[in-house]
């Protein structure tokens, strides 16, 4: 059981790295004024997204949904868990979003600024702090 939560963190820890990564690269992408700098951010964030944070996406909900299973006469009682499970569902969707905007910069369809991807770039950093309040301190 140790060796599957230690793989949980791992794709925990690969997934938020692409988390925070791919929406600074969106920041940059919008920036760019010339149409080679556009394509080296459509193909690094391509890279990034099905690369990196789909597959680490995927491992952290198998691994993590296996651990859950596994205990969840214990889980299913404690009220962190379910919150953190809520939390967990919100970054699925921040994810999607994101796949959504690589999406539409790559055609050239986003209308979002620089400045929303700065804030958007923020959100996961909110929900880590909650997932790790959460799953150490177990406050409730």
């Amino acid at each position: 059981m140790l060796w599957l939560k230690a793989f949980h963190v791992i794709a925990v820890v690969c997934w938020f790295a692409g988390l925070f990564y791919l929406p600074r690269l969106f920041v940059y992408h919008v920036e760019a004024r010339d149409e080679a700098g556009r394509e080296r951010f459509i193909i690094m964030e391509r890279k990034l997204y099905r690369g990196i944070m789909l597959p680490s996406m995927i491992a952290t909900v198998v691994l993590g949904g296996w651990l859950l299973a596994d205990g969840w006469s214990f889980y299913a009682t404690q009220g962190w868990m379910h919150a953190k499970l809520t939390l967990a569902a919100l970054l699925i969707a921040y994810h999607h979003a994101c796949g959504i905007y690589r999406v539409q910069l790559a055609e050239n369809r986003c209308r979002r600024g620089s400045r929303f991807f700065r804030v958007f770039n923020e959100l996961p950093v909110l929900i880590l702090v909650g997932i790790v309040v959460l799953v150490v301190v177990k406050p409730f």
